[in-house]
């Protein structure tokens, strides 16, 4: 049995690697450069945009020294043009609209596992795997995407958008293991990359400076920072690089006419270039019961409208009890109790206990049938 492996030249795909070869599995690496700033500024048109290299040059070296150690074959293949059209453009596309993508979970669903896997399979695999905190169980006829058993590392929530095919040739070496001992593991083999750390970047473009990497392929549009009376109380530098709920970045000093309570991001005015913020971590206009979603995606099976299930709306949420009901096939309305900041653009994921059904895409936000500005 043929796999090739996602190498990225971090301590877990290492890890997955390892199990991969000791379980007898005829097994290659594969690493996948799909960041080139040279090429990505070129078909953007603007050869002058100003972007730090991406260290790729150093993962790959990390990973063809965890191959070498092991004995196992690498391979290197440029995703750059299907990452640039299927994710880098989704992502400004969405932060033009006002809306916060989830790059990582477009990744998983073109490149990981379907450009990736296309290749794989001409080089002859039977099976692809990747590095991801997660777990299959394949069946006859079906197979069903499983949580990690690291609660705290379960990444589940960022393959919500594959499908069942692209699934049933995927394999997760690492799924049933915690993080402390992924890198016991790595230190027992004296794997090269045993105490690299976890990388914490944008998916394929590395750990940067956001607001001077944004600001290269998107205009930024200084405006109004308001209340939610509608009283200016400052400037921001550009909508996009706000999301819902953010504390942290709006420089609003203290004054004598509001309490000394945190302020945070509730809304966008994108008409007017406006942002909303208001006072306490708890703002009745941070809360929601109700949002519509899109861009449907069931992994195995179609959840039914009369059971209750669980569900998050960002990466590491506890998971929250909801109802869900269709409108199409590709619309839904997910009603839940108060919860805070839930986000257009980022993803409702859907749990049947540990399996990961799939989910979609927020577009509207409401609390008690108030549409939120955002």
């Amino acid at each position: 049995m043929k796999v090739i492996l996602g190498l990225s030249g971090g301590v877990d795909s290492s890890v997955a690697l390892k199990l991969l070869k000791d379980q007898g599995y005829d097994v290659e690496a594969m690493f996948m450069r799909n960041w080139d700033s040279a090429t990505n500024n070129d078909i953007l048109g603007n050869p002058d945009i100003d972007d730090d290299v991406c260290p790729q040059e150093k993962d790959y070296q990390d990973a063809v020294k965890v191959a070498e150690e092991l004995g196992v074959k690498i391979n290197r293949i440029d995703f750059i043009e299907e990452y640039w059209n299927t994710v880098f453009k989704y992502f400004l596309d969405e932060y033009k609209s006002g809306r916060t993508p989830n790059p990582d979970i477009m990744c998983n669903k073109y490149i990981k596992f379907n450009a990736f896997l296309h290749h794989a399979e001409n080089l002859g695999a039977d099976y692809i795997a990747m590095g991801h905190y997660a777990r299959v169980r394949h069946e006859k006829d079906k197979s069903y995407l499983l949580r990690g058993v690291d609660s705290n590392k379960d990444q589940t929530y960022f393959l919500s958008q594959i499908s069942q095919k692209q699934l049933r040739k995927s394999l997760f070496p690492i799924g049933h293991l915690t993080k402390p001992e992924v890198r016991k593991i790595a230190h027992d083999a004296n794997l090269y990359t045993a105490e690299k750390k976890d990388s914490t970047g944008i998916c394929f473009i590395g750990e940067r400076n956001f607001k001077d990497f944004l600001k290269n392929y998107l205009p930024a549009k200084p405006g109004k920072m308001v209340t939610l009376d509608g009283k200016v109380i400052g400037t921001h530098d550009g909508l996009m690089y706000y999301t819902i709920g953010q504390r942290k970045g709006l420089g609003i000093g203290g004054s004598n006419e509001y309490k000394n309570d945190a302020w945070f991001v509730c809304g966008k005015n994108l008409e007017k270039n406006e942002l909303i913020v208001g006072q306490g971590h708890d703002s009745e206009y941070l809360l929601s019961n109700k949002c519509y979603a899109s861009s449907l995606n069931w992994i195995t099976d179609k959840p039914d409208e009369n059971k209750k299930y669980t569900a998050k709306f960002r990466y590491r949420q506890a998971d929250i009890d909801i109802k869900l009901e269709f409108i199409d096939d590709d619309h839904m309305v997910v009603y839940y109790d108060n919860v805070r900041a839930v986000t257009p653009g980022q993803a409702v994921v859907i749990y049947d206990g540990e399996v990961c059904l799939g989910g979609g895409i927020i577009d509207t936000v409401y609390f008690n049938e108030e549409k939120r500005m955002y």
